[in-house]
């Protein structure tokens, strides 16, 4: 009997020396499926406000808003008047992972590494931890929540959709490589030096206490630096500050490339609108993998872009099945809810 144990084992062996990409896939890509109703900061959609008065705040915190309550767009017959309330919505989801092609936010599943092989495999968190560098790929995910559980099912103002892979950064050749990579952002230059990145801290002070400071775009408030806007690390502090990272400055890329909108302010009243230079205030985010973020000592369970990790993340990354993570992202929302129309 113990012969045959030794042989089934030395069978195993033979396998995953001669299927590594599967072997590595069942090892090192880990996720869930994201439970709407524990796994959500729901208090993070607050406050709600209609023009700039506060209507109810749940102890959260929020940006300026539009100063009048009347709204309008588009002019007669094909306009509409309003009411402008402001509100923060749960609509995108992203993935931050070690291995390539791993979906964290699906179940920690692989899909498409025969397809496209990345050039970063091989070259992951752990071979670049002795130089406190990392790597990292991202993908990102529309998933307007409040649309397709109709929790706020009377109301014009929510994006439309599902749960649908808009981004993945195995596809992106500047994801791994920080020459292509200057290509989309050739500003990095003016804040590559240190009197530049010394600055940074004043960033992350404001975010700590309140908002980053959006003349900075170049800071991550207290994760480090924006560029370059790929995958690469150069401070890894620890995977929840990474994964941070990498959040921001995918949200950054995405809106230089015109993938991704902004939706306050007077702008945002009839939809939204292209924002190449983001904001970095009109972004809130929350934890979803490894756990669910929780209430931290301020008692809030979302935090904005930039503002420090310490306090809130306390086992959030351990070993193999925590080293992968997947946050949710809320976005300032202005909106001018219609109460007549002359088109209906």
């Amino acid at each position: 009997m113990k012969s045959l144990f030794k042989l089934l084992a030395l069978l195993m062996v033979v396998l995953c020396a001669c299927h590594p990409a599967l072997a590595a896939s069942n090892v090192t890509c880990t996720g869930k499926f994201m439970n709407p109703i524990t796994d959500i900061c729901w208090s993070c959609i607050f406050p709600i406000s209609i023009g700039s008065t506060t209507i109810l705040q749940m102890g959260q915190e929020d940006i300026e808003n539009v100063g009048t309550p009347v709204c309008s767009c588009g002019p007669p017959p094909l306009g509409k008047v309003g009411i402008s309330i402001g509100f923060w919505e749960p609509v995108r989801q992203v993935d931050v992972t070690r291995t390539p092609w791993c979906f964290t936010s699906l179940g920690g599943v692989t899909i498409g590494a025969d397809i496209a092989p990345s050039p970063s495999v091989g070259q992951g968190n752990r071979a670049r931890r002795s130089s406190n560098t990392s790597l990292y790929q991202a993908h990102w995910y529309v998933n307007p929540v409040l649309y397709w559980l109709e929790v706020l099912s009377e109301t014009s103002c929510l994006e439309h959709g599902g749960l649908d892979i808009a981004y993945v950064s195995e596809l992106d050749p500047s994801w791994n490589d920080d020459d292509l990579a200057v290509i989309l952002s050739p500003d990095v230059f003016l804040f590559a030096n240190p009197a530049a990145q010394a600055a940074c801290a004043a960033d992350c002070v404001a975010a700590t206490a309140g908002f980053p400071l959006s003349p900075m775009h170049w800071c991550g408030g207290c994760q480090g630096s924006m560029f370059p806007l790929n995958g690469h690390v150069q401070s890894h502090v620890g995977g929840v500050q990474a994964s941070s990272l990498i959040m921001q400055r995918y949200a950054m890329k995405l809106h230089r490339e015109f993938l991704a909108f902004a939706g306050n302010g007077t702008a945002g009243w009839c939809g939204l609108y292209p924002a190449p230079v983001l904001d970095k205030r009109i972004y809130k985010y929350s934890m979803l993998y490894p756990s669910a973020q929780g209430k931290g000592p301020d008692g809030r369970c979302c935090q904005p872009m930039g503002r420090t990790t310490h306090v809130w993340s306390a086992g959030k990354e351990y070993p193999i099945k925590g080293e992968d993570f997947a946050y949710m992202m809320y976005r300032k929302r202005n909106c001018c809810e219609r109460i007549y129309g002359w088109i209906k």
